[in-house]
């Protein structure tokens, strides 16, 4: 039995049904023949069977399986820690397995005897990679249930339909191999006699097993995602038959037999290719549910429900887009009616005078109608409702769900449901609750008389009502009067609150949970009149509104309260005698205020577990540390100096985060004893990235990152910055989140940076990388992403070298519900796409695999997403595919957000993007946008990044309309060999080609370079040459951008690399500790490194006389094998840009025009050097006797060198030595201006070569 299919996991190890699992040493049959020998399997114990595979071909999926239902486990006495497993039937095996300790042959021992224990009534053989059913299972006289669901069996020998009356079972069995279509002979030879359940669902039939419809005794039939084509008309023989689900298959009709099944009650036809409901339905008189989701209905006549008896009607993901009503009195029977996400303008539910649940999300209603006469459950929220009526007043209302509407005013009716325990009104525009006694009156009907009814009494007096959500409307104020209302959940978030009813709490005296964060409070309501206090309230949040030190005192009275939010205020101080009294506090946040303190009486709180005050002015630690139970201290972004803790840290401290605090120093002591803490954050030695890497440039972009654990305590959540990414002009940012595992955003964490950068110069397009970055990644998950799954979102920052007019480019990619959002001028720009079954792409190549998308809208129960990271055994309905999109970065750009699940379902991202930028700070801004989302209400782990953009018009070298830009960044070079031509006269005060383009490609042990400047600063210079810039009255270079300094005409720009080469006659060179070395020269090992000046300088064409004599200026080149230092001559005018091998370039156009071009690139050897393609002049020449190339020799030199790797030079001999290099340097410059007098014509201005010799 092989497991071969796309999209399926590898072994039955990725199977939540695996209880043990190992590799032992295994004898099948017998223990007294001699033939039987021992061998290492990996066996498992999954569900009631026992699986044995081979090692090797264990992930392949090969492997036997033997059922333990009834037969016997028993301990080998001859052979340690040994038992013998055996199947039940006369055709029963086993097998001995020795276990390597006595306490793994306890465990499966014990494990084991569970199984053989249980009756052979029920069978589970889901997810073991089935092609054939057992032999031994046609032996299970008393089986009742066979569940045989997510395997392969297909069309073939094992499901050949056999005749009713074939040959006997034993015959059968050996030539068949056993397959369903012995299910057929059940009737005469008494196979399966109480057989009542069978589960095929997932597997390869395609054609309908007509053999069980011979099998009488069968009340349950599941053949779901099967593609089925056809039910046959032997269907009608199952009499007995109450649930038939054919859900996920390919069929548009069914037979005239099926009306013949008197008991079917239940029956499923969800995603399948029906137009309209079956004519036959009507002859099912016992029929109760009709599921027919994910069909073609485009209308729904109600006409047609007359002779149906259905009660519960399930029409999801239709495309019904108008609804027939029929006579109420032909519509008794319906009381469930599901229309979740059609395409309805309106719906009139009047005639249906028996309904009791309604769910109609997710469509395009503007107005509703109902009944009201037995309604319970009212679902109708992500619509366009401004008008719904419910007549008479539902009494029996108990739930409803009218959120994410247009609502400018609660319903009148709504007030008068006495049965109402949760309203769900947030998110419509709602502007004030009912506040006094109105008269009801009843709205018209056709067939009804309009009356008055009695006074309603207000909302807050109803005796039922126990949950209010109102978030999100635009409430001023709160009814004043309030009678004792029941209300334990108070949902108010993101109104227009100025202040609270004054008797809230002392009316409400049944308010656990109190949430009004977002509004404009200044002030709270006391919770008692007199000191004591009978407030049950636990959970408040306060967040984000305009509280100040006045409103500390109100809080004492809430002795019970575990969860205290009241995050950015205004709260100056906290004083420690009102923290005294709140003893039961578990959690409390006070980010975002301007603290200076934390109470010391917070060590009465005991209980306290999360301690969060970021982004205050807090400069003594607090002594949180002191307390047993705590498990997070947030107190990042102030102003600590040190760290005060005790000698042993608190036994559950898991999250400790200190960023933001630029005056705190830790020592060695203190650090060895934080880094046990699962997650200790401290600020390290890092800069934002500057364009120019000069000190006091101005940054392009800065980050910080935020991550908080949710209510469970678990991390699902991981961020990545990379700020210098590929060591160039780049960078990369990433949110990763997955809802109940932490294995899949760590992963993704760890790699996805690696492998961006292989795919990075793989790709031309940036679809094409940022895609093949998701895929790979996909692949990378292994196991862990066969049942595991997760989001992500990246953000790649880089230079555009196609676009003259932009600098950078910020490429997003996004699958789940991670997404990125950018702030351009003030407003927010989408970076990111969610793909769910909401959108009808999605949901149509969802539909074409047949997948079936559950009740709470999910691909097969397992996730809301169609493209995320993992869940690879859902392939193809789930992909990783993500969306890309690229902009190009302009000076209006201000920052962007990358944020987790959790943040985006807090706030829409116009509401992130205005919540932070005021701040100045990356790392405060990700720290509130995490912590405005709890007190919001998240209880999910959440992570949130923010880049900080200071993108300016010069931040690139094109200086001037027409320049070509510079070069890519990355982690390779360009293509050795490029030759880089003028166009039109640039102002370029300089053009310096560093001799290390890239250290890891172009380092090697003979003939390399490496710079002593990062090489992203080497490539932002220009590959062509110009003239200077044109001086203005300060000496200024006019139009000079920022990474171009100024520079006189005169004058040349120093660059340091290190030309490192290897020397046989070369040692160590260090002749005493008491000599200092030469400046330049170092040693390492046997290599030799020389620190040389080569720089490169194009002057204005100008007449010969008017040049400087002494002005160097030498190509660039690299050491070749011969250990030479190489330049090439200048070529011939009006050349365009070419490649050495003649081939024109790619990615870069055409360009023509100026006065001189230089050929500044080689064709690169295998060793990472630049040999020179024609004519060259050696400049560095090494001993003849130079080591050749040897295979893996040495690195390149480092930038900065090691002191304790410098070459010594005695003192006395130093003053010597430089006099001696600096007559020798004077002498080259004079021999080499000479050399180009002669070379050069006089109305062609020539280059001019600097040389440092050895």
């Amino acid at each position: 039995m092989s497991l071969s299919l796309p999209g399926k996991p590898h072994n039955i190890e990725s199977s939540e049904r695996v209880q043990l699992s190992g590799t032992y040493n295994v004898r099948k049959g017998k223990m007294q023949l001699a033939v039987n020998r021992w061998n290492r399997r990996c066996v498992i114990l999954c569900g009631t069977c026992l699986i044995v595979s081979s090692v090797k071909d264990s992930h392949a999926g090969k492997m036997h399986v033997l059922p333990l239902m009834g037969g016997k486990v028993e301990e080998v006495k001859k052979h340690s820690h040994c038992l013998a497993f055996s199947s039940s039937g006369p055709q029963s095996q086993t097998y001995h397995i020795s276990f390597d300790s006595f306490t793994e042959h306890l465990r499966w021992q014990r494990q084991a005897s569970k199984m053989v224990s249980q009756r052979i009534s029920s069978v589970d053989l889901s997810c073991c990679s089935l092609e054939h059913l057992p032999p031994a299972l046609f032996y299970s006289q008393d089986l009742t249930h066979l569940n045989l669901k997510h395997n392969f069996l297909v069309p073939g020998s094992g499901l050949v339909e056999l005749q009713r009356y074939g040959p006997p079972p034993q015959q059968s069995v050996l030539a068949q191999g056993g397959g369903l279509g012995r299910m057929a002979m059940a009737p005469h030879f008494g196979l399966f006699p109480k057989l009542r359940s069978l589960n095929l669902s997932s597997n390869c039939l395609r054609e309908f097993p007509q053999a069980i419809c011979d099998i009488p005794t069968l009340t349950e039939v599941n053949l779901s995602c099967n593609h089925l084509t056809s039910v046959p008309s032997a269907v009608g023989a199952m009499r007995n038959l109450q649930t038939f689900l054919l859900d996920g298959n390919c069929l548009s009709a069914l037979p005239e037999q099926l009306g013949g099944l008197p008991q079917l009650a239940y029956l499923g036809l969800s995603f399948n290719e029906f137009q309209e409901v079956p004519t036959v339905l009507e002859r099912l008189d016992s029929m109760e549910r009709l599921c027919m989701s994910g069909n073609s209905l485009e209308v729904l006549h109600l006409q047609r429900f007359r002779l149906l008896r259905n009660k519960h009607v399930d029409l999801r993901l239709n495309k019904i887009c108008k609804v027939i009503p029929d006579e109420p009195d032909f519509l008794q029977h319906m009381t469930h009616l599901d229309l979740r996400d059609n395409q309805l303008l309106e719906l009139d539910a009047s005639a249906l005078p028996h309904l009791e649940v309604l769910r109609c999300d997710r469509n395009h209603l503007h107005a509703l109608k109902i009944c009201g006469s037995h309604l319970k459950i009212l679902h109708a929220s992500a619509n366009e409702l401004c008008q719904l009526e419910v007549f008479p007043i539902p009494g029996n209302l108990t739930y409803m769900d009218i959120s994410r509407n247009h609502l400018e005013s609660l319903p009148e009716w709504v007030c008068g449901s006495k049965r109402l325990e949760v309203l769900d009104i947030s998110h419509n525009l709602i502007c004030e609750l009912p506040v006094c006694d109105q008269l009801q009156t009843c709205p018209p009907h056709p067939q009804l008389t309009v009356v008055s009814l009695p006074l309603a009494p207000r909302l807050f007096c109803s005796s039922s009502l126990r949950k209010l959500l109102a978030g999100h409307n635009q409430l001023r104020r709160l009814p004043e009067r309030l009678e004792r209302t029941p209300v334990e959940v108070l949902d108010i978030q993101h109104n227009q609150l100025a202040e609270l009813p004054s008797n809230l709490f002392l009316k409400a005296d049944s308010l656990r949970c109190l949430n009004a964060s977002a509004n404009q409070l200044e002030s709270l309501p006391p919770s008692s009149l007199s000191e004591d206090s009978h407030s049950i309230l636990q959970e408040l949040y306060l967040t984000n509104n305009r509280l100040t030190d006045k409103c500390v005192p109100m809080l004492t009275g809430h002795g019970r309260l575990r969860v205290l939010h009241m995050a950015y205020n205004q709260l100056l101080s906290f004083p420690a005698s009102k923290m005294a009294k709140l003893e039961e506090l578990e959690e409390v946040d006070l980010s975002g205020n301007r603290l200076k303190a934390l109470p010391t009486t917070i060590m009465n709180c005991r209980r306290m577990h999360t301690v969060l005050a970021h982004s205050n002015c807090i400069e003594v630690f607090p002594e949180v540390m002191q307390l047993m139970e705590i498990k997070c201290v947030d107190l990042a972004c102030n102003e600590l100096s040190e760290l005060t803790l005790p000698e042993n840290l608190p036994p559950r401290l898991q999250e400790l985060d200190l960023t933001g605090n630029p005056r705190l120093s830790l020592d060695h002591k203190t650090l060895e004893l934080l880094n046990n803490i699962r997650s200790f954050r401290i600020d390290q030695s890092t800069t934002p990235y500057s364009a120019n890497e000069g000190p006091g440039a101005p940054a392009v972009w800065s980050h910080g990152c935020a991550e908080t654990s949710g209510v469970k305590n678990k991390l699902c959540v991981a961020a990545l910055s990379v700020n210098h990414f590929c060591e160039s002009r780049e960078a990369l940012f990433g949110v990763f989140d997955s809802d109940r595992n932490v294995e899949v955003p760590y992963l993704m964490q760890c790699t996805m940076g690696d492998v961006l950068a292989e795919e990075l110069h793989k790709s031309k397009s940036e679809d094409d990388y940022m895609t093949n970055t998701f895929l790979v990644m996909q692949r990378k998950l292994g196991t862990a992403g066969q049942k595991l799954g997760g989001s992500a979102a990246l953000c790649h920052i880089r230079h555009n070298p196609m676009d003259s007019g932009g600098c950078f480019t910020l490429t997003a990619a996004n699958v789940g519900k991670c997404q990125a959002v950018l702030c351009r001028d003030g407003k927010s720009l989408p970076l990111s796409v969610l793909h769910n079954i909401s959108v009808a792409p999605e949901y149509d190549r969802v539909r074409l695999h047949k997948a079936i998308v559950t009740e709470d809208n999910k691909v097969n129960g397992v996730t809301d997403s169609t493209r995320i990271m993992g869940y690879s055994f859902l392939y193809p309905s789930v992909v990783p595919r993500p969306h890309v999109q690229t902009v190009v970065l302009t000076p209006q750009d201000e920052f962007f957000i990358l944020g987790s699940r959790g943040l985006w379902d807090s706030m829409s991202v116009t509401e992130a993007v205005e919540a932070v930028r005021s701040v100045p700070d990356a790392l405060a801004a990700a720290k509130k946008l995490c912590t405005l989302a709890q007190g919001y209400g998240c209880g999910d782990s959440l992570s949130a990044v923010v880049v900080q953009l200071s993108v300016t018009e010069d931040c690139c070298c094109c200086c001037e309309l027409g320049a070509p830009p510079p070069p890519s960044p990355g982690l390779f070079p360009p293509p050795g060999g490029v030759a880089i031509r003028d166009t039109l006269p640039m102002p370029s005060s300089c053009s310096e080609i560093s001799s290390e383009v890239s250290t890891s490609e172009m380092s090697s042990e003979v003939g390399s370079t490496a710079s002593d400047e990062s090489p992203q600063s080497a490539l932002l210079q220009e590959a062509g040459a110009g003239v200077p810039f044109p001086l203005d009255a300060r000496g200024g270079a006019v139009g000079a951008c920022a990474l171009h300094p100024t520079l006189l005409s005169c004058s040349f720009q120093r660059q340091l690399s290190s030309a490192t080469f290897s020397s046989a006659l070369s040692d160590n060179g260090l002749d005493s500790e008491d000599e200092e070395p030469i400046t330049g020269v170092f040693s390492n090992g046997s290599r030799v490194e020389v620190e040389a000046d080569v720089h490169y300088l194009r002057a204005r064409e100008r007449p010969l006389a008017s040049l400087p004599p002494a002005l160097p200026a030498p190509n660039v080149g690299t050491l070749n094998e011969g250990a030479e230092l190489v330049t090439s001559k200048a070529e011939p005018v009006n050349k365009e840009v070419e490649q050495i091998d003649g081939s024109p370039p790619r990615g870069r156009p055409s360009t023509r025009g100026g006065d001189l071009s230089i050929r500044t690139l080689g064709k690169r050897r295998g060793n990472g050097s630049v040999a020179p393609h024609e004519r060259s002049h050696n400049l560095i020449e090494v001993a003849a006797d130079m080591p050749t190339k040897k295979q893996g020799g040495y690195f390149a030199a480092p930038a900065q060198p090691d002191p304790d790797d410098q070459l010594i030079i005695p003192p006395e001999l130093e003053e010597e030595v430089k006099e001696i290099m600096k007559q020798h340097h004077q002498q080259q410059q004079q021999q080499q201006v000479q050399q180009e007098h002669r070379l050069c014509p006089l109305d062609q201005p020539p280059d001019y070569y600097y040389d440092t010799p050895l």
